[in-house]
C-alpha cells in the first residue's frame, strides 16, 4: 500500500492537516498585519492552503517548501483558479537543503512539520535566520499533555518520549532563542476528535465506496488500529499548539 495514498484519502476533507480548527488559525492570521508583498515561507506547506489564503486576503508573495511532489501539483492546480500566476514559488525537495538558499521574510510558517527540519529546536533556529527582524513566525507543534506510556510511543511505531516537549517548553525554546511570545492556541478534545474522525471516516467511507480496491484491506486494518491507538492513548496523551512569536 502506498503510505503517501492512504494520507491523501485521509486527509481529503481536512483543509489544513492538523487538529487545531480552522477559526483559530485565522484568528491567529489576523494578528499579524500582512500587508501587500510581504514575504511568507511555508516549510512542510503541503497542499499550500494557507498560501493560497494569505495570497488571496492579503496579497502576499509566497514561498512553499514541500517534500512530496504529489502535494506541490495539487497546490498549483488549487491556486490555478485562485491567484495570480506566479504568487507562489513552489520548491520541491528536502527542507534542509532548500532553506539554506532563503531569507528575508516577514512571516515564517511551520505547522506540523518541524520534523522536516529535524525538530523544534532546529526549526526555530533556522526560522531566527530566514525571518527578518521584528518578523513574525507561526510554528505548529505536537507535545505531551501527560507523560506517554510505553505502550502508546510502541503503538505510534516505536516513537520517544524526548521525540516531544511539553506545551510550556514549546514556548520556552522559543524564548531561550530570543523570540518574543504572542499567542498561542491548542488543540481542545473537540478539535482533536474532528480531525481524528475524519481521518477515520474518509478511509471507511472510501473503501465502502470502493470495495474492489486492493489496497481496502490493508488501509482498513491501518486507520482501525490507529483509531484504537487514538481512543486509548493519544486522546488524553498526544497535544498540538499553534505558536506565535516576534523575531527580536
Amino acid at each position: 500500500m502506498d503510505r503517501n495514498r492512504f494520507s491523501a484519502i485521509a486527509h481529503q476533507h481536512h483543509a489544513f492537516s492538523n487538529p487545531i480548527n480552522e477559526a483559530k488559525l485565522m484568528k491567529m492570521i489576523q494578528l499579524l498585519s500582512l500587508k501587500p508583498q510581504d514575504k511568507v515561507i511555508d516549510i512542510g506547506a503541503g497542499k499550500c492552503e494557507l498560501l493560497i489564503r494569505l495570497v488571496e486576503e492579503f496579497k502576499i508573495t509566497g514561498t512553499a517548501i514541500e517534500l512530496y511532489e504529489g502535494a506541490i501539483e495539487e497546490a498549483k492546480r488549487k491556486a490555478t483558479s485562485r491567484i495570480p500566476e506566479g504568487s507562489i514559488e513552489y520548491i520541491v525537495g528536502d527542507a534542509k537543503v532548500a532553506v539554506q538558499k532563503q531569507e528575508g521574510y516577514d512571516l515564517g510558517i511551520c505547522i506540523g512539520s518541524t520534523h522536516a527540519l529535524g525538530g523544534l529546536d532546529t526549526t526555530l533556529q533556522a526560522m531566527k535566520r530566514l525571518v527578518n527582524k521584528n518578523g513574525y513566525i507561526l510554528i505548529g507543534e505536537g507535545y505531551w499533555k501527560q507523560r506517554p506510556c510505553s505502550e502508546y510511543l510502541q503503538a505510534l511505531g516505536g516513537a520517544a518520549e524526548s521525540d516531544l516537549k511539553s506545551h510550556a517548553e514549546n514556548v520556552i525554546v522559543a524564548e531561550e532563542l530570543g523570540m518574543i511570545p504572542l499567542w498561542s492556541y491548542v488543540a481542545n478534545e473537540d478539535d482533536w476528535d474532528d480531525y481524528e474522525w475524519l481521518y477515520s471516516s474518509s478511509v471507511e467511507n472510501y473503501c465502502h465506496e470502493n470495495p474492489d480496491d486492493p489496497d481496502c484491506d490493508a488501509m482498513l486494518a491501518r486507520i482501525r488500529s490507529w483509531r484504537r491507538t487514538y481512543l486509548r492513548w493519544g486522546r488524553d496523551t498526544l497535544g498540538f499548539g499553534l505558536y506565535l512569536f516576534r523575531n527580536s
